[in-house]
């Protein structure tokens, strides 16, 4: 293992994903010259480079520096990248980003939220809470905190709030004080081989948990029994068998007003101005986290009530009374379900149209069949081709083995130069001026890079909106 504190010159290959990019953010802000590569430029390395970190989007060993104390890598970077193989061929300190988030985190007091989803607005939602109410926190997100537009930041308390992410076993680097588990549907198969042996895994990150810590997790989650921590505590939306729940949930001005008990302890009346009911129960953990530390009510009710979200979670695009514009970074069959029933809940009686961006040939395999019977909930859906990501494509496995098993008889299979003529020519001139629309893009690959002319094409045409 290396001190951290003699490093001074640290390179990031990958350095626009998300986790990596909190990371990157971290050690500028110790002083640390950070630079990186990525594959793409996007919204957040046009953010990093103005925030003088330099970074470059070709695979060349020529722009790498030679100079670098320590690389950074993350595991979703081919195994044969150019750069990557170079540092390691030449010996210098080459480390995956879990190994350098367990570093920063071996000698503080931790946060941690694990799950297949949900991890990211309950871990942001977490941090909020802290530092709305002055606790404070240092946060290492896996999204885009909408309330401070970043995914890091940093305090003087020895505090950090981390998503500890599943995939290739990242999360068994860290050690927390606080463990959270929102979920454990099946994912990463390409990692994990089988459901049980990623479900293990989960258990695993139980035992991690530090001596006289909380254990959170989501109430009936696969092998509860197995979850062995003293301090146990279990959540759920409804559920009065949970030791963690919410009640007298209703909707008030787009907003939920809800009520919460924590065993005897009892709050009531908080507001989460958010959309998707599930969200009441991820701010239940939030709310018990923040209790379990000492906050004081009426600041836990603030800070609930100024929580404004997280990018790309339930994120509004466009709110107007006929027309409901939602991106998501849903791309798991579960968090389709979740999205798409949040939203014609919400907003009953509205058409409600999904786009959909597959993530993953693996994926796509593994899940098929589960992506169509939760995307048959829409009234209408398209879908687009997958976004391979790190993978090669695998002979068989498209986006139109998700559409042939869909039952839906209003889907389209469309390419994604046809999107906007879609928008454009169908999608709005029989938008439904009655009772009103909700269209809902979700993805985990490049489909945000869409959202911005998507709704540009909606105001243009809308002039109303």
């Amino acid at each position: 293992m290396i001190d951290l504190n003699n490093i001074q010159k640290i390179y990031f290959i990958g350095i626009g994903g998300i986790g990596m990019s909190a990371i990157a953010r971290y050690f500028k802000f110790q002083g640390k010259d950070v630079s990186g590569y990525d594959k793409t430029e996007t919204a957040l390395t046009k953010q990093l480079t103005e925030e003088e970190i330099p970074v470059h989007y070709e695979d060349n060993v020529e722009l790498a520096p030679k100079d670098t104390e320590l690389v950074v890598y993350t595991p979703a970077v081919p195994k044969d990248h150019a750069e990557l193989v170079f540092y390691q061929n030449n010996h210098y300190p080459v480390f995956k980003r879990s190994d350098v988030l367990g570093m920063i985190t071996s000698s503080s007091f931790n946060i941690c939220v694990a799950g297949t989803h949900g991890k990211t607005t309950v871990s942001t939602m977490i941090a909020h809470v802290l530092r709305h109410s002055d606790f404070g926190c240092n946060a290492f997100l896996g999204g885009i905190a909408v309330n401070y537009n970043t995914n890091f930041w940093r305090h003087k308390r020895n505090v950090c709030v981390v998503e500890a992410d599943e995939y290739d076993r990242s999360f068994l680097k860290l050690n927390p004080n606080v463990a959270v588990i929102t979920s454990m549907d099946a994912d990463h198969l390409d990692i994990y081989g089988t459901e049980e042996s990623m479900q293990n895994a989960f258990v695993d990150f139980s035992k991690k948990l530090k001596s006289g810590g909380l254990l959170l997790t989501r109430s009936e989650l696969p092998k509860e029994k197995e979850f062995s921590a003293e301090n146990h505590l279990t959540y759920s939306l409804e559920k009065e068998s949970a030791e963690v729940f919410s009640s007298n949930i209703r909707i008030s001005q787009g907003s939920y007003v809800f009520d919460v008990r924590v065993k005897e302890w009892h709050l009531q009346n908080l507001v989460l101005n958010m959309g998707g009911r599930y969200n009441v129960e991820n701010a239940l953990v939030a709310i018990a986290v923040a209790h379990h530390l000492g906050i004081e009510d009426e600041k836990i009710r603030e800070a609930i009530s100024a929580f404004k979200g997280v990018k790309r979670r339930f994120e509004y695009i466009i709110k107007h009374p006929a027309f409901i514009f939602i991106d998501d970074y849903a791309h798991h069959p579960e968090e389709l379900r979740a999205l798409i029933t949040g939203a014609k809940n919400l907003f009953a009686g509205m058409k409600c149209t999904l786009i959909f961006q597959p993530h993953l040939f693996s994926r796509t395999k593994d899940f098929a069949d589960g992506f169509a019977e939760t995307l048959d909930l829409a009234d209408e859906v398209v879908v687009l081709p997958i976004y391979p990501a790190r993978e090669l494509p695998i002979e068989g496995v498209t986006s139109g083995l998700i559409f042939s098993k869909m039952s839906n008889n209003n889907r389209k299979l469309l390419e994604k130069s046809e999107l906007f003529k879609y928008i454009k020519e169908e999608y709005v001139p029989n938008a439904d001026r009655n009772s009103g629309n909700v269209l809902v893009m979700a993805g985990a690959g490049d489909i945000d890079a869409m959202v911005q002319p998507v709704k540009d094409i909606i105001e243009l045409t809308n002039s109303g909106l």
